[in-house]
């Protein structure tokens, strides 16, 4: 009765404010928010407890398996790494579509600044979710018409800050146990620590915190074959964001230049034409694992690879506060402080634990940089 009636009241919440805001709003975002409203609704009245799946005999045994999987590693998230013990990721919602959402991003045709729109809870985002593909791919034919360069990706998983109970879903929760906890980690930590209209910090910390987190879980639960098979996945996801960092730059530093109009759009085809041709070669090195092609579906863009980095600008920083810190809820009470600085306060202490970190990378490279020169020499 308590869990129900906390649902009603959480639904004349989320009512009143979506109200609010289509009293604010021009008729071009009353069907977007009507969406947002009912599909939020939808996945939060499709979600069943995992005990009720546990116990229905024609819930598929491999889906159980992972239900199961997925309350240890709920658990471990509250026991171990200090994450919100509520309702969410209690819950299991079986979707009849590949993703959650998909997120429309676009940017201008010659830059990589990211268009912006704003929220009343997230603040304002680089991005604008749809819970149908047809939506979100007809708002971003209306972004093309206008000029600009979008992208419409698919999202497996999201959070809402805590304001409902996220259930576990169709869309991630057949993922290897080190995926599935990394996703977990990640967005309870949204909960913990959030900064309206600062992407950056929220996911760099989001980020340090699933690095973390699983590296303790396979620890305690890995095996020598699951942990082998994460760092392989994370080395190949380190060079793919090595690969997008490194065209990213070329393209910006193309769009500084003080060339021509015509100019800087043949060199930005170059440039795309140069990562595809880079991304293939980069396959060849991993044996063919083809993980990243899904990322080419469409024509590339520059919002493509607008957000790069927004994942890891910051996080050597995170992992300089959490190596200070020691334990994660100290960690989280330094993340809570930083995000009560102002942006330019918060990025100058973000900057000066990046050096902190950059430091101490080159002092533990010294001695390998050493012992390299001295095998040269014998």
């Amino acid at each position: 009765m308590r869990n129900f009636l906390r649902r009603v009241m959480r639904a004349k919440y989320w009512l009143a404010t979506a109200c609010s805001v289509l009293l604010l709003a021009g008729c071009a975002q009353l069907r977007y928010y009507v969406q947002a409203a009912q599909g939020q609704y939808a996945l939060w009245s499709d979600a069943r407890p995992i005990d009720d799946w546990l116990g229905d005999p024609n819930t598929d045994p491999r889906l159980k398996a992972r239900l199961e999987k997925a309350l240890l590693i709920r658990r471990f998230a509250v026991q171990e790494l200090g994450l919100p013990n509520n309702a969410s990721y209690k819950n299991y919602a079986a979707l009849s579509r590949p993703f959650v959402l998909w997120n429309v991003v676009a940017t201008p045709e010659l830059s990589l600044r990211p268009i912006q729109w704003c929220f009343p809870i997230a603040g304002c985002v680089s991005y604008r979710g749809y819970y149908s593909k047809a939506d979100a791919t007809a708002y971003a034919d209306e972004l093309r018409e206008e000029g600009n360069d979008v992208q419409v990706g698919g999202v497996p998983a999201y959070s809402t800050l805590g304001w409902f109970s996220d259930p576990l879903l169709s869309t991630f929760i057949n993922y290897s146990d080190a995926e599935l906890a990394r996703m977990v980690f990640h967005e309870l930590s949204h909960q913990v620590v959030y900064v309206q209209g600062d992407t950056q910090f929220n996911e760099s910390f989001a980020t340090a915190v699933e690095e973390a987190g699983v590296q303790r879980w396979l620890e305690l639960y890995g095996t020598p074959e699951m942990r082998e098979s994460y760092v392989r996945n994370n080395a190949r996801r380190q060079d793919f964001l090595a690969l997008l960092v490194k065209h990213r730059q070329m393209l910006a530093d193309n769009y500084a230049s003080k060339t021509s109009t015509r100019h800087r759009r043949a060199e930005k085809a170059r440039i795309f034409a140069h990562l595809k041709s880079d991304y293939q070669k980069l396959k060849e090195s991993w044996g063919g694992y083809a993980g990243y092609d899904r990322w080419f579906a469409e024509p590339l863009t520059n919002a493509h690879l607008s957000a790069v980095g927004t994942y890891h600008d910051y996080l050597p920083a995170f992992r300089e506060l959490m190596k200070q810190e020691r334990t994660f809820v100290r960690f989280y009470g330094a993340a809570q402080k930083l995000a009560l600085l102002d942006f330019a306060q918060r990025q100058q202490q973000l900057d000066h634990l990046t050096r902190l970190a950059m430091l101490d990378a080159e002092r533990l490279a010294r001695p390998q940089q050493q012992a390299t020169i001295a095998e040269g020499m014998r």
